[in-house]
């Protein structure tokens, strides 16, 4: 806008020019006519002329673009009133300007909020398809090869691929479950049956449910201490052993072989419980760390799966959290490990 009215100042500038070289010209002819040619008398009418002409000129044509300026504004309005001042159009010009350009930084920030949207939503529906689409070849090559007949005869082979066939559905109810899970999160349509429970109980069973799991890694499940008295928390038990499993359940999936997943209970202040998940693993890349918690988001590019999982697990972890109206960190090194943790309020 500041261009255009550099623009119209020049317009009017170099237009009034124009005009009182013509008057001017047409005043010292008049004036030699009547035999009474005055210098300063066709000084101050020149002066006069181009000072009048500019104001003149410059008055209509902002008063031209304010009108046009004006009704695209009021026409957009129509479509979007929602994101206009309501403060009524005054007929500045100033005014017009600062309002206009405050809308189309407004417009601007929405159309880059909804690109950001546009590629979330196709890395999403790329992510879940690919999920999908997995289990759901696996089960159809085993049903038709058992359609196909060759292996039906052989019992063996049959319940083989049958069992195969039900791991892959299996594999299916289990993504269906989360992402009906995550959505309950999302719209806070999810009730929480709040308690007070020994949080350090509660982990050492999770503990003892994935012992096995974390033995075949040669990965150690251990407290940092030895807790001798059992720290009460108010909270959804059956929700935070859902969360203090799929951290524990990562810390064994990423750790190394031969390595440690470390719990830590503290206590904070504002009677609040932080409980601590740290893993000497592989780690994570600090330019993946703001995206740990999306849907389906993996670290690993290459699309392997052999870690298996739904893929929904840290961001189910994050919306339980939240819906406790707690906060969950991340920290980690690559190469190095990685910890998380979570706050909980403290029983009374």
């Amino acid at each position: 806008m500041t261009k255009i009215f550099k623009k119209t100042y020049k317009f009017a500038a170099y237009t009034s020019g124009y005009i009182t070289l013509f008057l001017a010209a047409f005043f010292t002819l008049f004036l030699v006519f009547i035999n009474d040619f005055n210098i300063w008398i066709l000084l101050l009418f020149t002066v006069l002329i181009y000072v009048f002409s500019f104001f003149v000129i410059q008055y209509r044509v902002e008063k031209f673009i304010y009108k046009r300026v004006k009704k695209i504004y009021d026409d957009v309005s129509i479509l979007d009133a929602s994101s206009l001042s309501e403060q009524p159009i005054t007929t500045n010009m100033e005014t017009l300007t600062k309002q206009v350009e405050r809308f189309a930084q407004h417009k601007k920030l929405e159309i880059e909020a909804l690109k950001i949207r546009e590629n979330y939503r196709k890395e999403f529906i790329g992510n879940i398809s690919h999920e999908l689409k997995t289990p759901l070849f696996t089960v159809q090559g085993y049903i038709l090869t058992l359609l196909d007949g060759g292996a039906l005869k052989d019992k063996k082979v049959r319940e083989k691929y049958l069992e195969r066939a039900n791991k892959g559905v299996e594999r299916l109810i289990y993504i269906v479950k989360d992402l009906d899970m995550i959505t309950k999160l999302e719209v806070g349509d999810l009730n929480l049956n709040k308690e007070d429970f020994d949080i350090i109980e509660l982990i050492n069973n999770v503990f003892e449910l994935f012992e096995m799991k974390a033995s075949k890694k040669i990965i150690s499940l251990t407290f940092d201490k030895d807790y001798k008295f059992p720290v009460l928390v108010h909270a959804d038990k059956e929700r935070v052993q859902q969360v203090v499993s799929n951290l524990i359940v990562n810390s064994i999936k990423y750790g190394q072989q031969d390595g440690t997943t470390e719990v830590r209970v503290e206590m904070l202040a504002n009677n609040k419980v932080l409980i601590r998940i740290t893993d000497n693993g592989v780690g994570i890349e600090k330019k993946y760390i703001p995206r740990l918690f999306e849907r389906f988001f993996r670290v690993d590019k290459s699309g392997s799966r052999q870690e298996g999982g739904s893929g929904l697990g840290l961001s189910i972890v994050k919306h339980i959290v939240e819906a406790h109206s707690e906060r969950i960190y991340v920290e980690s090194q690559y190469g190095i490990g990685s910890e998380f943790s979570f706050t909980l309020e403290q029983a009374k």
